[in-house]
């Protein structure tokens, strides 16, 4: 098909992989994904489109059928895929991880510049450290972050196929869209500027900074508890959360009260402790163990044996 106008220049702010090969899209029906599509094929990709449908909406069997059309047009094979996510708290969160579940695990996603920045707040919001500031980087993961979703939308309607419009985008119930359409808003008025180029201008410090951090961190053993007590806490936090994701069955990384309770171990403050997921961490003779507990449980410390019960500690 003949691709619009503007084509090469959002090319030249993408990150596909190089042309011929072969690259797995989510694909939505909105204009963000299907720009990812579009922009993946024109670069010479051999793009296959999968569409999850999550049953959450009324007639989301038909929006398949629109990602199908979509795909054939363009030049892409399709692939639907199918979850039951039942209405209730956390919505957006266990769609997502069923989304995951059912996508080849290093399919390209459409996110933006907005998304990117979007994230960043969220996470700022959510207590996040460093890493959690620094959010999603340019690659083959996220091809089209460079490019703004104002611009996704001109150009998806420049298509001129149908496009899947999800009303959940503009319900305020969800924290990302009051972020949206609320608080970056707001922030860039108070600015006076864009904000959405300055945040991924920190996101790319951030991730550099996250990136050494990572290297120097590596250099600790992290089952030594000696390392751990002479090391930075900075790098034996760091040296901790990576061995600690290895733990989690979605390769999330602990919080800072679960690392802090791990800190106590080093300290010999207690004896071991237990953190969410079913992990318990122990001190023997200047070593740390990490083992599955029987059941998971929220994070709590053990005590030391001369103490008389185990300490619970509250999360709230």
């Amino acid at each position: 098909m003949l691709f619009p106008e503007a084509t090469t220049e959002l090319l030249a702010r993408c990150h596909f992989p190089p042309a011929g090969s072969p690259l797995d899209c989510a694909v939505s029906g909105g204009a963000d994904s299907v720009t990812l599509m579009a922009l993946a094929i024109a670069h010479g990709c051999k793009v296959t489109a999968y569409h999850v449908d999550h049953q959450i909406r009324a007639g989301s069997q038909g929006e398949a059928g629109v990602v199908a059309r979509a795909a054939e047009y363009l030049g892409a094979a399709f692939v639907p895929l199918v979850v039951a996510c039942a209405p209730g708290p956390n919505l957006e969160a266990r769609a997502r991880r069923l989304r995951h579940g059912v996508l080849p695990p290093e399919v390209a996603l459409g996110h933006t510049a907005d998304d990117r920045a979007e994230t960043m707040i969220i996470n700022l919001l959510r207590g996040a450290a460093r890493d959690g500031l620094a959010g999603m980087q340019p690659g083959p993961r996220h091809p089209i972050l460079e490019i703004r979703r104002e611009e996704t939308q001109r150009f998806a309607r420049s298509l001129r196929i149908d496009l899947v419009e999800d009303p959940s985008n503009e319900d305020p119930a969800f924290v990302r869209n009051r972020v949206r359409h609320e608080l970056l808003p707001l922030m860039g008025e108070i600015a006076g500027r864009d904000l959405i180029p300055l945040l991924a201008r920190q996101s790319e410090l951030l991730h550099d900074e996250s990136t050494l951090l990572d290297e120097l961190a590596a250099a600790i053993d992290p089952g030594d508890v000696g390392a751990l007590r002479s090391a930075p806490p900075a790098l034996s936090r760091r040296a901790l959360r990576t061995m600690l994701r290895d733990w989690s069955p979605e390769g999330y990384v602990p919080d800072a009260r679960a690392i802090e309770r791990v800190l106590a171990v080093v300290r010999g403050e207690v004896l071991a402790c237990e953190i969410t997921g079913g992990v318990r961490v122990r001190r023997s003779q200047g070593r740390l163990f990490v083992e599955p507990t029987t059941e998971p449980s929220p994070d709590r410390v053990l005590a030391e044996p001369s103490n008389v019960m185990t300490a619970t500690l509250d999360d709230d």
